[in-house]
């Protein structure tokens, strides 16, 4: 029976401590992805070009993912012959953008943006809108 005891306290030991590093392994990962996720303010926008102007063209917003600062007015400019709106989520809808028609919007907070053209579903973009 004392055989059995100091058997059973042994795997005992060992269940605790290899629990212990997994418990230990999770949470350096939790808080190294956690910390990668803080330190990441794009990740939603891969790609983001920094600039405030957008060309439409062949049935295309381009950049498709911009990034500019709190304040800043964004130019969409229609290059291609058919018509096109801009439509920002929570912010309303262009008019038909004619061939060589802008439209600006200025971005007063912080966010992602998401914005398609009304016409064609298909065209998409994303303006991504930083602090100061």
């Amino acid at each position: 029976m004392t055989q059995i005891c100091a058997h059973s306290r042994a795997a005992a030991a060992l269940a605790v401590g290899i629990s212990g590093l997994a418990v230990a392994a999770c949470g350096s990962r939790a808080q190294a992805s956690a910390s990668a996720m803080h330190d990441m303010p794009t990740a939603a926008a891969p790609n983001a070009v920094a600039t405030e102007s957008v060309e439409i063209a062949n049935f295309a917003f381009s950049p498709a993912v911009i990034t500019v600062k709190v304040g800043a007015t964004v130019t969409w400019t229609n290059k291609d012959q058919d018509a096109h709106t801009v439509a920002i989520t929570g912010a309303g809808v262009s008019k038909p953008l004619q061939s060589g028609d802008s439209y600006a919007h200025t971005f007063g907070q912080p966010g992602t943006y998401s914005y398609r053209c009304t016409i064609h579903p298909n065209m998409r973009g994303m303006v991504v809108v930083t602090s100061a």
